[in-house]
């Protein structure tokens, strides 16, 4: 039985397999978690990422403790042939499972760098074959994701984001990682003092690099996420707290057409942005809404900052609008962003007062 695993483990096809396992575990994982993620303060989702997070701690565990013969002669095959697979799946899992919250949270154009980060592991994990360069390369990943995840579960838990929560959560993750690396070099200690400058000083690297990008706002606000945003011609709140939404009405072959992208005002008009966020049940928080034109010279210039507080508990998310009276014809946008300039989302739309306004179309939210 050993002899036809160790066989199996060692064929052409599995090890053909083996060089694709995390992007397997990816399209897999993304695929799954696609269906099965939903909200950030859900305990079953919740349950799901720190299920990847203690099963790649076992599996990298298990596959070392394999390769180092630290385990009996009948379990080490086993190991050796199955916790590749687990290890790969959970961080496969795992970083498809940041990829959808992250990916949620902000408009692609303004968080593309840390997104191409996770890209950029499933491509060394499958360029990189050295022993000890996978090491340090699983290593980088699975600090990845513990970063990633304990960043998005406090604030979820504790009601609180901003500058200070991140860093905390930040160095929470480190402290995390280095008790995992202790345990890990019990297990294979000769390999681990070989390797522990580069572990260090990779995993260093990426906690300056993760708060870098943080302060310099590309990190998305995790654990907000942009449901719906909109320029309209009108909002009005009903008293029963529905939203009553009027825009131009599109051409018949613009079935998807839902706001205005083109602004055409009347006499007396107001531009509207209405936006939909979804904020976890315990987090109450502020959101800005930052109206600006483009101008040939200057670029983009700010109008107006307009903000409102928001509260969590509505699975559809928090819904409210701002709105500007002084404007004139041009390329605008709207930007929803957060206290520090973190934006969730950007909405483009053309003011153009040389044709008169269509028939308005209403719709509620």
């Amino acid at each position: 039985m050993n002899e036809r695993l160790k066989a199996l483990a060692n064929s052409r096809p599995v090890h053909h397999l083996k060089r694709h396992w995390l992007t397997l575990a990816f399209v897999g994982g993304f695929i799954s978690d696609f269906l099965l993620l939903n909200q950030v303060d859900s305990l079953f989702d919740n349950f799901v990422l720190l299920f990847y997070v203690l099963l790649a701690m076992v599996s990298i565990i298990a596959l070392y403790a394999g390769a180092a013969g630290r385990l009996s002669e009948k379990l080490t095959p086993y190991f050796r042939a199955y916790s590749p697979v687990v290890m790969q799946y959970a961080l496969g899992g795992l970083m498809s499972g940041m990829l959808i919250f992250y990916g949620r949270s902000s408009s692609f154009v303004d968080s593309w760098p840390f997104l191409l980060i996770i890209a950029g592991i499933i491509y060394l994990n499958e360029t990189v074959h050295d022993r000890s360069s996978r090491l340090v390369l699983t290593l980088s990943m699975f600090f990845i994701g513990l970063f990633s995840y304990v960043i998005l579960v406090i604030p979820t838990f504790t009601g609180y984001m901003g500058a200070w929560v991140f860093v905390g959560s930040g160095l929470l993750a480190l402290l995390i990682m280095y008790g995992f690396l202790r345990a890990l070099a019990i297990v294979i200690p000769n390999f681990i003092a070989l390797q522990m400058r580069a572990v260090v000083f990779v995993i260093g690297t990426i906690f300056a690099v993760l708060n870098f990008l943080y302060f310099l706002n590309i990190i998305p606000p995790i654990p907000l996420s942009i449901k719906d945003i909109g320029v309209y011609h009108s909002v009005v709140r009903f008293e029963n707290g529905d939203y009553q939404l009027k825009y131009e009405k599109g051409a018949w072959w613009e079935f998807w057409k839902r706001s205005d992208d083109v602004f055409h005002p009347g006499p007396g008009d107001n531009v509207f942005c209405f936006t939909r966020v979804f904020t976890p049940t315990r987090l109450n928080t502020e959101i800005y809404h930052r109206f600006e034109y483009y101008d040939q010279e200057k670029g983009w210039v700010t109008h107006a900052r307009v903000h409102y507080p928001i509260f969590g508990g509505r699975n559809d998310g928090y819904r409210g609008y701002s709105q500007i009276g002084n404007f004139h014809d041009g390329v605008w946008r709207c930007t929803v962003e957060t206290a520090r300039g973190q934006v969730l989302a950007r909405e483009k739309f053309e003011i153009d007062s040389t044709v008169p306004v269509d028939e308005l179309v209403t719709r509620v939210d």
